[in-house]
């Protein structure tokens, strides 16, 4: 019972990247969508679980490839497989719908409710890093 309780409260602090988070895009500002992050067999991994703007309702992944073709951007996992590195998570994936691409991903906390995550083709310095701020 002790050993449960204690991983409820882990799965709860609050300098953990674990929740639900909004992506905002970094050039308009604009809220784009609700990203649940979790940690499944010791990675992360995000999932869109909401499209924020009414435009964007119903969209399908139709530049993604492989299994995420055509299928709707809601309930897509996005962020795959990133393994924890001290205060960040690395060396693992970030899929954009928008354009259908895979990007490396670098995922670190910023303060307990700014989440920075950058996106990049093989260099760091090649790339763009979005904001993320924690649901309330």
């Amino acid at each position: 019972m002790r050993a449960l309780i204690a991983a409820i409260l882990f799965s709860f602090q609050p300098d953990s990247v674990v929740g639900t988070w909004v992506n905002i895009d970094d050039e308009t500002g604009v809220e784009k969508s609700e990203i649940i992050l979790y940690v499944e067999d010791g990675k992360l991994y995000g999932r869109i679980e909401r499209l924020l703007l009414p435009e964007d309702q119903g969209k399908l992944c139709i530049n993604c490839k492989g299994k995420e073709k055509d299928q709707p951007i809601e309930g897509l996992v996005i962020v795959k497989g990133l393994e924890q590195d001290g205060d960040s998570w690395t060396d693992g994936n970030i899929l954009d719908p928008a354009n259908g691409k895979l990007y490396d991903c670098t995922i670190s906390l910023a303060d307990i409710n700014t989440l920075n995550v950058r996106g990049f083709l093989s260099f760091s310095f090649l790339g763009r890093t979005q904001v993320w701020k924690r649901k309330s």
